[in-house]
């Protein structure tokens, strides 16, 4: 049986990614901080092919527990690592708290650069495993007013592209997944002395939800694909185009700081 491993799979993404997978019988590890989380998914899933992994993945302890954990239940198999976790930031970066960029740049670089490292030698042992990342369509090109969002999902695009090409020879496909808006919690976000959240600039901009569903499936298909990047819904591909074809057009849209207006 076909096992993967999803960090942030206590809701999101994460959640419909496990959903998705274990529909096609596949064993399926949740591994979060968020334990209430982790149980309401697992509720969702069949119990003898589920197991739950309350971990940080911000510490290279709890990745290592987690990996044994899960590859002790598995069989030894780790087909995928979905290095899902991560948290979202916005605002003007002039007023970040250091700490919270500190929180920001650990969770959603580092968590993903342990996970790779920690899980690199069960992706080995697995034929044709997959290490797939959640990057974003902040990766494509620097966002305004999401600028530390932005930076840490583009170091996880350079990680996937250097990894790709790095774990060929150990028949290790890396891929990611770049999604516009998609309506998890990660849009509550605030910006510093702001009542609005992520959600309600995306609403106001006219922009479009990408269904969670898509990005399931792009998980999928990113898994069983030749494809590096899945760029995944309108906005996600307009804005490859934009910055392929017309920079200073874009350049001139993310000046104007259309979603902190």
């Amino acid at each position: 049986m076909k096992a993967i491993l999803i960090t942030g799979g206590g809701s999101g993404i994460g959640r419909a990614v496990a959903q998705h997978f274990a529909a096609q019988g596949w064993r399926v590890g949740l591994a979060d901080i968020n334990e209430r989380g982790l149980a309401e998914t697992a509720a969702l899933l069949p119990a003898d092919r589920t197991t739950i992994h309350p971990m940080d993945v911000r510490s290279i302890e709890d990745w290592e527990e987690t990996l044994a954990a899960f590859t002790k239940a598995s069989g030894g198999r780790l087909d995928v690592l979905f290095n899902n976790a991560g948290i979202g930031q916005g605002g003007p970066y002039g007023q970040i708290a250091l700490d919270e960029l500190d929180r920001v740049i650990d969770i959603n670089f580092r968590g993903v650069a342990y996970g790779a490292r920690a899980a690199y030698p069960y992706l080995k042992a697995t034929p044709d495993s997959c290490l797939l990342n959640t990057a974003s369509a902040s990766a494509i090109y620097g966002s305004a007013g999401l600028a530390l969002y932005s930076a840490t999902k583009f170091a996880v695009r350079g990680l996937t592209e250097a990894l790709d090409g790095e774990w060929a020879a150990d028949g290790i496909k890396v891929r990611d997944l770049m999604p516009g808006f998609i309506d998890t919690p990660i849009l509550s976000l605030r910006a510093d002395g702001s009542n609005r959240t992520a959600r309600d600039a995306v609403v106001d901009a006219g922009l479009e939800f990408t269904p969670i569903e898509t990005v399931a499936q792009a998980a999928w298909d990113a898994v069983h694909g030749d494809k590096v990047h899945a760029v995944i819904g309108k906005t996600a591909r307009r804005l490859t185009f934009a910055a392929r074809w017309t920079p200073g057009r874009l350049r001139k849209l993310m000046r104007s700081r259309v979603l902190n207006d």
